[in-house]
């Protein structure tokens, strides 16, 4: 017989492998909405109120989306930056409510509530008022729930049992009492100016509801022939010649513009052939006429005129056109169109484009509108409400829309007018430009001077220092006359008188509002700091404030306008049951029979009109802060932040801004934060069209909302930033590792109990220096949670796992941790540092993955009552000698990879299969003691460690322990136990 050795005894059974439930695969969109389930039942939002009262506040005011349609990924990325925020805050320690809220009010519900009307051949202006605002409610109400519902899916955590909604009774009632402020401090007038109009919605527009886009147009050459010219005598009988892009405003033209110092020619043209070609069809209308052009354009005019020669007959400046006078071409109508036109000086005209000439049409262009104002020409409101010309309108009346292409063309009404009235020179359907258009119906928009309201930005407000008004006048600056309408012809008015250059009184008693707004701009925080320019230079430039809308679904306008003088009452009671009324029955107390009552026994109603506009949804949301911040929390009260996206520099941050500045003499917040857009993989806008709409209830549904938290937190979001398939494999797999490294925490520390715990002094020199990188890590984190830079903590705590931790504490560990003896200091260290990170790293990840950071705590820590948003900040053991343990260990890490560099060709070339088959030469200029071997050893995971000139790495001769794998002297047969193996499994 033979002898057969024995096999090898298998000791995987004394080994202390991590043990846990927690799975490796996530699973997040089945499990996260059993979670939500899980905080409803809990209060979770209620129960933090509790926890926190009476602590410091944090206040974070939720612009209001518009109830409308389904979330977007625009409204993802917003809701989940502003609830990563508040949970940092509370993680901080801070009371940090959240009460989201919605704007519900104005064109985009009225809008999808007519669709719904044209659909079934219903025409909104044949339905009661109070029908179509009744079914204007429920459409919010319907999306209102819609939303609540997908943002509660993202995780974010709010008030959601008590939102605010604009609509609500009180917020309706504060939004007027915001609106009577402004009224009784008299900055408030109703003036006839040009504004934004979009005849398919027949209302004016904010800025901030109009975008801009390419379209091709027509431009036209007109001549206007001069009848008058005292400084040019010469010029009676030449063409003064104008260009625009607008044909449809030469029927209401009562002007033209020169600029002072512009040089200017008059030329005859003429061509060097027929003009029998098909490209000079106006030629006849150019030839023999005597031309006046700013002579730098001569050679663009030629080319849209088609002439190619001319003959100078006159030069001069536009000075000489002064006291000058035209024919309008189209005279021959008289009345209106028989009146002279002036030439007036235009510091606006340049010769950038057209002919260096401008007509004027104060109707419709607000340099327009200022020149002629100087000059005493008003708006004639010939263009109506849906763009059409006024029926008794001589030229064209009853027709358009001004806005249609086929109308306004070079073979439309307009111009086949002019060309026979021997005044088109050129016409062509081909100028591109951007062109302002409704954000909403997506139509182009106009200017057109309506009686609108107004808040102005350049009158003396009279607020005192405390922001409150020291009197109470009323202005209606030349007002409307009796019975006047929206569409009916009206005088110009004009906003209260600018104050001196001086600008405010003493403590900036009488400043404008503009002055305020600036100043309170300064002293606001802006981030990122670049947005400061850009809002100070908005504010700088913008007109006055236009209020009102010609729309029935909003807050209306609460004003009783005297029908002599022409003022709108200002009278405290009045205003007070005003109030009242709104507060009770909502803003539909102004649309019910009971003005009479509202005006009491001290004024008959027949003396007075009802204003029937209503209120810019952009003062709405601009009252936010009053029905939610200072009601909720204390008049006075203001925001710690504002966050939306850029565009809001001209919306949401602008309009709150001036309501608070006029009615209180500061801003709402005390900081604003702006975030880009979220664009496609390629950086493209997201549009249906393109079919690269990324939608994020698809991404919440197929990999969770914690992937799409990642990806907001990832981002530079200050700028755009991308999302699609590539960037969100990028977020998954940096959620995969933090998720792994909790796994792994989770089954290290299975059993650990409070009589393991180590001190801090007694631990080996490696887990102090985690920890030491732990509280360095921390110190980051808070840096950048407190200055909103969820970027930067985030890669901050996924490198800290991925590289402190996983590739390099957790490795070195992993022996101590499977082979060491339960009650092995060092052992015990190691799950001490452990139960730390824990602790650390749930929290820091909880305002970020608030789901999966709940299923870690939940897995270690289950109970019902509890839950991982109620922590707040980790607390962290101090490291003595921190300071000399981190210099030792960064050389060490940094000698480790270069010895991994060094062994990785030995791998590849499989002279060795692991790292713990190799011995390692490095450079030290004195020899290793017996201990700092073992540690470097240790540390580089290789069976020994020598000193010598260079890292060197040979095979080692040390037999392999069958235990723990590693190559020690004391073992003498591969298989056979270390010294440590061998008490281990001894004692066990």
């Amino acid at each position: 017989m033979t002898d057969t050795p024995a096999p090898a005894r298998d000791y995987r059974d004394t080994v202390f492998l991590p043990k846990t439930d927690f799975p490796m695969k996530a699973g997040l969109a089945a499990k996260e909405p059993a979670i939500l389930e899980r905080w409803a039942k809990l209060g979770i939002y209620d129960r933090l109120r509790e926890q926190r009262l009476g602590r410091e506040r944090f206040i974070l005011h939720d612009g209001p989306p518009y109830a409308n349609g389904d979330i977007h990924m625009g409204h993802a990325m917003n809701k989940v930056l502003k609830d990563i925020i508040v949970r940092s805050q509370s993680l901080m320690g801070k009371d940090a409510p959240y009460v989201p809220g919605w704007d519900c009010h104005g064109l985009p519900i009225e809008w999808k509530v007519e669709e719904a009307y044209r659909a079934k051949k219903l025409n909104k202006d044949d339905v009661p008022v109070a029908q179509f605002r009744a079914e204007c409610r429920a459409y919010a109400e319907k999306w209102v729930a819609v939303q609540k519902a997908e943002f509660e899916r993202l995780g974010v955590m709010g008030d959601w049992a008590d939102p605010y909604l604009t609509m609500k009774y009180e917020a309706e009632a504060t939004i007027v009492g915001e609106l009577l402020k402004f009224a009784e401090s008299g900055q408030l007038y109703r003036g006839a100016k040009p504004v934004m109009w979009s005849p398919v919605e027949k209302t004016a527009l904010a800025e901030a509801e109009v975008e801009y886009e390419d379209i091709v147009s027509t431009q036209i050459d007109v001549a206007f022939e001069i009848v008058d010219a005292p400084n040019a005598p010469e010029l009676v009988g030449a063409h003064a010649v104008i260009w625009t892009t607008t044909p449809w405003t030469i029927p209401v033209n009562q002007a033209l513009s020169y600029g002072p110092e512009i040089e200017y020619v008059a030329v005859e043209a003429s061509w060097d052939r027929e003009l029998t070609d098909a490209s000079f069809e106006n030629g006849g209308n150019v030839i023999n006429k005597k031309l006046v052009i700013a002579e730098v354009l001569l050679p663009l005019v030629a080319k849209r005129m088609g002439f190619t020669s001319s003959n100078v007959i006159w030069r001069g400046k536009g000075s000489d056109l002064a006291d000058a006078t035209a024919r309008h071409p189209m005279q021959a109508l008289g009345g209106f169109f028989a009146k002279p036109r002036p030439f007036l000086p235009g510091e606006f005209v340049t010769t950038d484009a057209g002919t260096g000439l401008v007509h004027m049409a104060p109707d419709h262009g607000e340099d327009d509108f200022e020149l002629c104002k100087q000059y005493g020409i008003d708006p004639v409101f010939a263009v109506d409400g849906a763009g059409m010309y006024r029926a008794d309108w001589a030229w064209l009346g009853g027709q358009g829309s001004v806005i249609n292409k086929k109308f306004v063309g070079a073979d439309g009404p307009i111009c086949t007018d002019l060309r026979e009235a021997g005044a088109l020179l050129a016409a062509s359907d081909d100028f591109k430009h951007s062109y302002p258009h409704s954000w909403r119906s997506k139509a182009k928009v106009i200017f057109r001077a309506t009686p609108q309201w107004f808040i102005p930005m350049d009158a003396s407000t009279s607020l005192g220092t405390d922001g409150r008004a020291t009197e109470s006048p009323s202005r209606l600056r030349e007002g409307l006359g009796e019975g006047l309408s929206n569409d009916t012809a009206l005088s110009a008015t004009s906003p209260p008188p600018t104050p001196p250059a001086s600008g405010r009184g003493e403590e900036s008693n009488g400043a404008t509002l503009r002055e305020i707004a600036l100043d309170a701009i300064a002293a606001t925080t802006w981030i990122p700091a670049r947005a400061e320019n850009r809002i100070t230079s908005m504010v700088q430039g913008r007109p006055d404030w236009v209020i009102s809308r010609q729309r029935a679904w909003g807050v209306p306008i609460a004003l009783f306008v005297n029908r002599v003088t022409g003022q709108y009452l200002n009278d405290p009671a009045v205003n007070a049951r005003i109030v009242e009324a709104f507060r009770e029955n909502g803003a539909d107390a102004w649309y019910a029979d009971g003005h009479q009552a509202l005006l009491g026994p001290d004024y008959d109603l027949a003396d007075y009109e009802v204003v029937k506009d209503i209120l810019d949804v952009w003062f709405d949301s601009g009252c936010t802060h009053v029905f939610t911040v200072e009601a909720r929390y204390g008049e006075g009260t203001r925001a710690n932040l504002y966050l939306e996206g850029s565009d809001q520099h001209r919306g949401w941050f602008q309009s709150s801004l001036l309501e608070s500045c006029g009615t209180r003499g500061r801003a709402p917040y005390d900081a604003v934060l702006t975030h880009g857009f979220a664009l496609d993989g390629q950086g493209r806008k997201m549009s249906k069209s393109l079919g690269n709409v990324v939608d994020p209830l698809k991404i919440i549904g197929e990999s969770g909302a914690d992937i799409l938290r990642m990806w907001v937190a990832s981002t530079d979001y200050f700028d755009d930033v991308k999302i699609g398939k590539e960037v969100l494999a990028t977020a998954s797999d940096a959620y995969r590792k933090l998720r792994n490294t909790f796994r792994y925490m989770l089954g290290a520390l299975e059993g650990f109990e409070e009589s393991e715990r180590v001190a801090v002094s007694d631990m080996p020199e490696l887990e102090r220096y985690v920890l030491r990188r732990l509280g360095m890590i921390d110190t980051e984190l808070r840096q950048a949670a407190e200055a909103y830079e969820f970027n930067r903590y985030t890669r901050l705590l996924t490198d800290f796992a991925n590289e402190d931790l996983s590739a390099f504490f957790f490795d070195i560990r992993k022996d101590s941790l499977y082979c060491d003896a339960p009650s092995d200091i060092k052992r015990r260290s190691y799950r001490t540092v452990l139960d730390v990170l824990f602790h650390a790293l749930v929290r820091y990840a909880a305002p970020v993955l608030c789901f999966t950071a709940e299923e870690v705590w939940q897995s270690r820590f289950p109970n019902d009552d509890s839950s991982v948003h109620y922590l707040e900040w980790p607390s962290l053991p101090e490291v003595e000698d921190g300071v000399a343990i981190g210099k030792k260990w960064t050389q060490i890490r940094a000698l480790r990879e270069t010895v991994t560099e060094a062994i990785e060709p030995m791998r590849r070339e499989k002279t060795v299969r692991s790292s713990l088959e190799a011995e390692v030469t490095i450079r030290s200029v004195s020899p290793l003691a017996p201990n700092e071997a073992a540690e470097l050893a240790e540390a580089f995971i290789v069976a020994k460690v020598t000193p010598g000139d260079a890292v060197t790495v040979t095979r080692t001769d040390f037999h392999k322990c069958g235990r723990c794998w590693r190559h020690l002297p004391e073992v003498t047969v591969d298989g056979e136990l270390c010294n440590r193996c061998d008490e281990v499994v001894a004692d066990a």
